[in-house]
């Protein structure tokens, strides 16, 4: 499709600068929020609507917070095709609808590494949720607009008052291919860093 209509967002962030006027444009324009721990308290104190990640998939957050996203009904919604009635019809028959943006940032590993934390602190910091919400979601640009950092921000917010609220394809495809740029070169960092420890 040329044009995805924006109805429901997933946002999980680390780097919160930003945030609130992104995700206030997103609700004044009839946008569901969706939102896991730290980013969901910031937008609930900026008085914005959001549903948690939590009562999506029926499980809380665990393992230390290792586990919040990963879960078919997050990666359905976003990997699901909106021109494939069967993809469609599955998530029908399991009670979900599509997820049409996704904007994650990850966890500071570089911020980590410069700081010298130990091999354990510093693995902590190796984000697993953000990138495969990320790499889900760009795989998936023909139905999912993906937002991989801040500076994307007003770009995306252009774009989508241009088009009534619709991104469009070209759109979709520059961030999916920026969001792969983003995810590789951070497995990378997180390669050569467990290479030398």
């Amino acid at each position: 499709m040329q044009l995805l209509p924006i109805r429901r967002a997933v946002l999980s962030v680390t780097d919160k600068s930003g945030l609130p006027d992104f995700a206030k444009f997103l609700n004044e324009n009839g946008v569901e929020l969706i939102s896991t721990g730290g980013t969901k308290a910031q937008l609930t104190a900026a008085g914005l609507p959001v549903t948690a990640v939590d009562s999506l998939t029926g499980f809380p957050e665990m393992l230390g917070g290792r586990v919040k996203t990963l879960h078919p009904h997050i990666h359905g919604p976003i990997l699901a095709d909106k021109d494939d009635p069967e993809h469609l019809a599955t998530l029908t028959r399991f009670g979900l609808a599509p997820i049409d943006l996704v904007c994650v940032n990850l966890y500071d590993f570089a911020k980590a590494q410069a700081a010298n934390a130990d091999l354990k602190t510093a693995v902590e910091q190796i984000d697993i949720g953000g990138p495969t919400m990320l790499r889900a979601s760009a795989k998936n640009f023909h139905s999912v607009l993906v937002v991989p950092a801040t500076q994307y921000y007003p770009e995306v917010v252009a774009a989508l008052k241009a088009n009534a609220m619709q991104a469009p394809l070209d759109l979709r495809q520059t961030m999916a291919a920026r969001t792969f740029a983003l995810t590789s070169a951070y497995d990378a960092m997180i390669a050569a860093y467990l290479g030398k420890a």
